[in-house]
């Protein structure tokens, strides 16, 4: 696997970890109190390219890759999925002494960030907030045909290759990004085109897909006695915004934000 490459946004801060597990890439920066930085599925670090500075201007900002995907290098196949990769994360944290006071998740980031603080992984309570929160499954016929797709890609030698070869196409990236609500400038679409013609990455976010599994997270939601905000943007075509209103419902100390456009 190369080493991330030195014009990757804040590579100056980058760090390899090695263990447990996965050998981990992490961004680290400022000082003060823990943050922990978590993308959604698909992403990396880059994802965090601009808060990242600002926030480690106040505390220490921690942002990593996750197993399989960016620049992180997957230890174990079957480490993919929701639990398993929080198990990781957690062991993770514990091996180099950080204490996150707060968990920032994007997408199915946010739905980790949620199983870290549930209170077997972590010590404390940390604050979860989660940006567009990915917490329900896709429904009806989707729900069943997307999973069973996910992991035959992922069981497929070469699939990965296929897929990062053709979808690294400029005008299918940009398509493909256009589909989701947001609005990207040259440079945000040319880190995706990076990002999905490595065969790693592609690779990690099928296998992603093959093991998620929210049924867990989502029964537990109403015993989530931990603070948590919602941050939700409207214009995103990926995950509705009514997905975080729904979860903050069913939560005791959850709240939301809403943000037109």
């Amino acid at each position: 696997m190369s080493p991330f490459p030195d014009t990757w946004p804040n590579a100056h801060l980058s760090h390899r970890i090695t263990g447990p597990v996965h050998r981990w890439h992490t961004q680290i920066a400022g000082a003060g109190d823990d943050l922990l930085l978590l993308h959604g599925a698909g992403g990396s670090t880059h994802s965090y390219r601009d808060i990242l500075p600002m926030l480690a201007k106040r505390h220490r900002v921690i942002a990593l890759d996750l197993p399989g995907q960016g620049f992180t290098q997957l230890g174990a196949r079957q480490r993919c999925g929701l639990d398993t990769m929080a198990t990781d994360i957690a062991a993770l944290i514990k091996q180099e002494g950080w204490m996150p006071r707060a968990l920032i998740g994007h997408s199915s980031g946010a739905a980790i960030a949620l199983r870290l603080a549930r209170g077997d992984l972590l010590e404390g309570t940390p604050h979860v907030i989660g940006i567009n929160a990915a917490l329900e499954e896709f429904s009806g016929l989707a729900g069943l045909v997307f999973p069973v797709m996910a992991k035959a890609m992922a069981a497929m030698p070469g699939v990965s290759s296929l897929f990062s070869g053709t979808a690294s196409n400029p005008a299918r990236i940009a398509a493909l990004l256009d589909s989701t609500g947001s609005k990207l400038d040259p440079a945000g679409v040319a880190l995706y085109r990076a990002l999905v013609s490595r065969r790693d990455h592609v690779s990690g976010t099928l296998m992603m897909m093959a093991q998620w599994n929210l049924r867990p997270l989502l029964r537990d939601l109403p015993n989530h006695r931990g603070p948590v905000d919602f941050i939700v943007g409207t214009a995103d075509a990926t995950v509705a915004p009514d997905v975080s209103f729904r979860a903050a419902k069913q939560m005791p100390n959850a709240r939301t934000h809403r943000f037109e456009g």
